[in-house]
């Protein structure tokens, strides 16, 4: 039996919080191993990373998702109670349901609500002389998946909701301050939406048929149950959170196009080389740090021993930057992609594994979906400049973001 390196310090969760997603990687480098064990909020834990991990940390029969991630990330990112937390039969109906909803046209229609919402936008943009691109988006974001869900949003709600949901995002990985304001807010949202799937159960608020809000407020969990209302609302979050949270994945594709600036003509005409950014993007940038599992029964895996019950997290940003999956790692590289054939145990940004069957996001096709609009408008809609801003993407923080939030200046549109 293989012994299982371990961090030396008896509490590692200052060190976590204080490295960010740099904090699996260094340790892999220091043991020279892709699994190691520490204590994480006084629990113990195993980290790992690569292909390998991924397969064996998406398999249903040892690992399960109840009670795996912390408390203060159900509280603030994911919701209690939410498909994230299930495991069985019941997370494969509450799977299927949000799958439902990621019809090929579904996606096609959000994509064009958001790109309506862009080119509405950017006359307002040439006229203020100076913008920044990341409160933009979330904006813009949150008015198109509110329309596309039939969640209804008066104008002067906007910009109240799209912090809601960024102080939920922003919550987990944080002491202090930011953290209540993510606990704040997730309080907040779900009493703003379990009102809105009452009003649709009464018959007072109409749905669209096909859509999340009418879905969900409809939907029948493996008993033949509806949802209860907290929990509707829980799932109504985990469509909209996500589809706001890929501003920060627009910002990282602009950053992107202006770091790299022969990669602007390349996907202006060429949908292979849009494909190969967009997926790059994903791959470098830091988006989740980690996922969260507990060991169904005790096993051993290449000598490596995961006792009934312990708290296992698959390093995601880890993974996307494994030398061995991904030579020269740190460099960004879209060309990489030409040719890739689409591993779910290998790229792994949102998560990895099956949609249906396993519990990657069933958002990503979303994700990838907005990002290619976005940079389709960035290239073709649009001319800006990029003045001198702060534009480090620290490994640091978690969620990270340029802190300027990426500044255009000189907005024109194009002919």
């Amino acid at each position: 039996m293989a012994t299982t390196p371990a961090d030396r310090s008896p509490e590692s969760t200052w060190a976590f919080l204080r490295e960010g997603y740099r904090f699996g990687s260094s340790r892999y480098e220091r043991y020279g191993s892709d699994i190691f064990q520490t204590r994480l909020l006084l629990e113990r834990t195993i980290c790992l990373r690569g292909r390998p991990a991924a397969v064996l940390f998406y398999d249903p029969e040892r690992f399960v998702r109840a009670g795996a991630m912390p408390r203060r990330g159900q509280r603030t990112l994911t919701g209690v109670g939410g498909v994230q937390g299930l495991d069985g039969g019941a997370h494969g109906a509450r799977k299927a349901m949000f799958l439902s909803l990621m019809t090929p046209s579904a996606l096609r229609q959000l994509g064009q609500l958001f790109d309506d919402e862009w080119r509405a936008r950017i006359p307002d943009w040439e006229r203020s002389g100076s913008v920044v691109l990341y409160d933009e988006v979330g904006r813009m974001l949150t008015r198109a998946v509110c329309a596309w869900a039939g969640v209804p949003l008066d104008t002067g709600e906007v910009a109240r909701r799209t912090a809601q949901l960024h102080a939920m995002i922003e919550g987990p990985a944080v002491l202090g301050l930011r953290h209540w304001r993510g606990l704040l807010a997730r309080r907040r949202a779900e009493r703003w939406l379990a009102d809105v799937v009452d009003r649709v159960r009464a018959g007072t608020l109409p749905a669209p048929e096909g859509s999340a809000l009418r879905v969900i407020a409809e939907h029948r969990d493996e008993r033949g149950r509806p949802l209860p209302r907290r929990i509707a609302a829980v799932e109504l979050l985990n469509v909209l959170r996500p589809t706001v949270a890929v501003d920060r994945y627009v910002v990282f594709a602009a950053l992107a196009l202006h770091d790299h600036p022969a990669w602007r003509e390349r996907v202006r005409d060429d949908p292979d080389a849009t494909e190969w950014f967009v997926q790059e993007v994903r791959r470098h940038y830091p988006f989740f740090p980690f996922a969260a599992a507990r060991v169904r029964r005790s096993f051993d895996w290449q000598g490596h021993h995961f006792p009934t019950g312990r708290r296992v997290l698959l390093d995601l940003y880890g993974t996307n930057h494994h030398p061995q999956l991904w030579p020269d790692p740190e460099r960004f590289n879209p060309e990489r992609f030409a040719g890739w054939r689409d591993d779910p145990y290998g790229l792994v940004p949102q998560g990895g594994g099956e949609h249906l069957a396993g519990h990657r996001c069933a958002g990503e096709w979303l994700t990838i979906e907005l990002i290619k609009r976005a940079v389709g408008l960035l290239t073709t809609a649009m001319r800006y400049e990029v003045p001198p801003q702060d534009l480090a993407v620290s490994l640091n923080r978690m969620p990270t973001l340029p802190p300027s939030g990426f500044v255009l200046d000189g907005v024109r549109r194009t002919a």
